[in-house]
């Protein structure tokens, strides 16, 4: 089922199921505004329902689905994906404006999480805990077990369509809990896309539904007690506000950031500067852990600006299903208007720019600031841009607290060479993640990945993501005496 412009609006997929609704949902194409990517509908309220209520009565076959079984559906959805990659890259770049090369990636990586998931299907183990501590406690031993806990909630972004779902989709599977997956209105086609895949694959019936929804139903769905776990990846502003809505269910949020990269003197500078170019500028900076912030000490502060700006001058944009574009649109104009306010507003502050800083409409070239003052908004709040504004430090220290310096607390990258730093960096940055000698964009699938202080609570990556849709229960075994 193809789903470029021109062709009929792709069905959505309730429980096991392929309907349509009287709400039409057309998708933009963030490079072409006027030629639409294709469309699908949004989901109506008896069709929420319906995909909840099957959620519940999945359950109660989900949670007893044998590891084997869990383990094989996300290997079959693994394969599934892998085989339709460059349908699916192709997808990702026409309705998210994701240059093919990425959009390509992103399809490998979400291969790796589905496989990653039925690996962890296989090897949800308990312990065995010794409890004769005292003399009445004698002849007795603990084993524990993890059991899912029921219905998930999962709301996934526009910025990595298919990926930040497949984190919600495949634990959620391989832990035996039904999942209703909002995909994001800007780009839903990937995961209905992968829904085919899933529907192939031989998930029990009514165990998934991808549902395009509008606010309000989502908002409905955030509410919904009959949810035990609501998984959110999103703004920090929507995701704690969602929070406060969510009721007695678990939460994870995964939201967003301003990233730092600490560059030392001691740095490997072709290295600090190749990676920051790529954790600065991929996907027109539209990632929650891009480089945005660049701490630089002042023994190498102009070298690494000559040479990081020659290579932002030489990326080159365009149109994201070009093989050789690195740069293509963000996600709409009205994410490039707001660059544009923010960029004119650092600017104002004193700022000076060193590269770029004008829109031309969808598009936003690689922006360079420096001498912005730490109160305006590209250093406080979360760009979510192809930008960045770089410090001088003199002491480490004095990096550290630079970074420090955020209500967000998602990643840091730290290019030093001297062990001391790289060990005091783990130990004083308030994030959750430090990344060393590398940038902070780095994520591999399996790695517990989340935030501190505004970038939210819990984590993901396969493993991390299980024990939230679980419930951890003990039993206790006594040898008469």
């Amino acid at each position: 089922m193809t789903t470029t412009a021109g062709t009929k609006p792709h069905p959505i997929f309730l429980a096991g199921r392929w309907v349509e609704s009287d709400d039409l949902l057309v998708v933009s194409n963030p490079a072409n505004p006027d030629v639409p990517a294709g469309a699908t509908f949004n989901a109506s309220e008896t069709q929420y329902e319906q995909a909840v209520e099957a959620a519940v009565a999945a359950f109660e076959v989900t949670r007893n689905l044998p590891a084997y079984e869990r383990g094989a559906i996300l290997r079959n959805i693994s394969a599934g994906i892998k085989a339709r990659r460059e349908e699916l890259g192709r997808t990702i770049a026409l309705e998210a404006g994701k240059p093919i090369r990425d959009s390509l990636v992103e399809v490998d990586r979400a291969v790796l999480t589905f496989r990653l998931g039925a690996e962890e299907a296989e090897r949800m183990v308990g312990e065995t805990i010794p409890l004769d501590l005292m003399p009445a406690s004698k002849g007795r031993i603990g084993i524990t077990r993890r059991f899912p806990i029921g219905p998930i909630a999962g709301i996934s972004p526009f910025n990595f369509p298919l990926n930040l779902a497949a984190h919600k989709l495949a634990p959620a599977i391989a832990s035996g809990n039904p999942i209703v997956l909002k995909p994001p209105s800007k780009d839903p086609l990937t995961m209905l896309t992968v829904a085919e895949i899933v529907e192939e694959a031989g998930a029990p019936a009514g165990s998934v539904s991808i549902l395009p929804m509008t606010r309000e139903l989502g908002d409905r769905m955030v509410a919904d007690d009959r949810f035990k776990l609501l998984t959110f990846t999103g703004s920090p502003s929507v995701g704690w506000r969602m929070k406060e809505r969510a009721g007695k269910k678990k939460v994870v949020l995964e939201l967003g950031g301003n990233a730092g990269v600490i560059v030392d003197k001691t740095a490997d500078l072709d290295w600090a500067v190749k990676r920051c170019l790529v954790g600065g500028f991929t996907y027109a900076g539209q990632v929650c852990i891009s480089v945005q912030r660049m701490f630089i000490h002042e023994a190498v502060w102009d070298d690494f600006l000559e040479r990081f700006t020659t290579g932002a001058k030489a990326i080159r944009s365009g149109d994201p299903l070009d093989p050789e574009t690195e740069l293509g649109p963000m996600v709409d104009g009205a994410a490039a208007s707001r660059t544009q306010r923010w960029v004119d507003e650092a600017v104002a502050m004193g700022g000076k720019l060193l590269l770029g800083g004008k829109a031309d409409g969808t598009f936003f070239p690689p922006t360079i600031l420096t001498d912005v003052p730490r109160t305006a908004q590209v250093c406080s709040n979360e760009a979510f841009a192809p930008l960045v504004v770089a410090f001088p430090f003199s002491d480490f220290g004095q990096a550290i607290a630079g970074v420090n310096d955020s209500m967000f607390g998602l990643q840091t990258g730290v290019f030093t060479n001297d062990l001391t730093n790289a060990w005091r960096a783990f130990g004083e940055l308030e994030v959750g993640g430090v990344i060393v000698n590398d940038v902070p964009t780095y994520r591999i699938d399996h790695m517990p990945y989340g935030g501190v202080k505004d970038s939210g609570m819990g984590r993901e990556g396969l493993r991390w993501a299980i024990e939230d849709m679980t419930e951890i229960r003990i039993m206790v075994l006594a040898q008469p005496q």
